[in-house]
């Protein structure tokens, strides 16, 4: 089975409820997804940590998903900013994110009007099986051996777990687990800590950002 090559991919995916069939998390899922582009660029070593900002580093970026090249494009041009700032900046991510996977067919996307009135988009999975082995994935890094546990799905969880994605992991999962969760989360490194300070941060906001 073809999987997602990137982390903002399949978290979008994640984000995908099949039993209400719609992508929930709608008010961190910006957020989110431009947290797991700049952990996508951190393993891929297109970025490194100087302590408290991200700072791009020469390499090839091939394979990147749109976000996740855009956002290289912006760290390596622009002057240094924090991680939570790079994560809460206001932009339509997810968007990027979802257009990217319908250019791959991974989705489909339809527009249509409620009442004839109120604009709403209809996100549909074109192959619910990946999703399956995305949840899988991170069942199995919350539960198999520590050691066997691939460094990307690690990371994912920590995702997951920071912007609250209760579509992939549910509130009990993430305290039933959480000693667990702690022990992935350096492999997506300074990442999920911004990334919760971020959600912390729009929610006392009312949903701003």
């Amino acid at each position: 089975m073809d999987l997602p090559a990137t982390l903002p991919e399949k978290l979008y995916l994640l984000a995908y409820d099949p039993e209400r069939g719609r992508v929930t998390a709608a008010l961190h899922l910006d957020l989110a997804v431009r947290a797991a582009a700049l952990t996508e660029l951190l393993r891929r070593g297109l970025i490194r940590d100087d302590g408290r900002h991200p700072v791009g580093v020469d390499g090839a970026a091939d394979g990147l998903d749109p976000l996740s090249a855009a956002l290289l494009e912006q760290i390596r041009q622009e002057r240094r900013r924090s991680w939570k700032t790079w994560i809460g900046r206001r932009a339509a991510s997810a968007r990027v994110v979802r257009d990217g996977l319908e250019a791959a067919g991974r989705i489909r996307v339809e527009q249509h009007r409620v009442l004839g009135l109120f604009p709403v988009v209809r996100v549909t999975l074109r192959e619910p099986r990946v999703r399956k082995a995305l949840v899988a994935g991170v069942a199995a890094a919350l539960t198999g051996p520590f050691s066997r546990v691939d460094p990307a799905d690690a990371a994912l969880v920590a995702l997951v777990d920071a912007a609250r994605l209760g579509s992939a992991l549910t509130w009990r999962q993430r305290r039933e687990f959480r000693g667990r969760i702690d022990k992935l989360a350096p492999a997506a490194g300074p990442v999920p800590r911004a990334l919760r300070r971020a959600v912390n941060a729009q929610s006392a906001d009312g949903g701003a950002g």
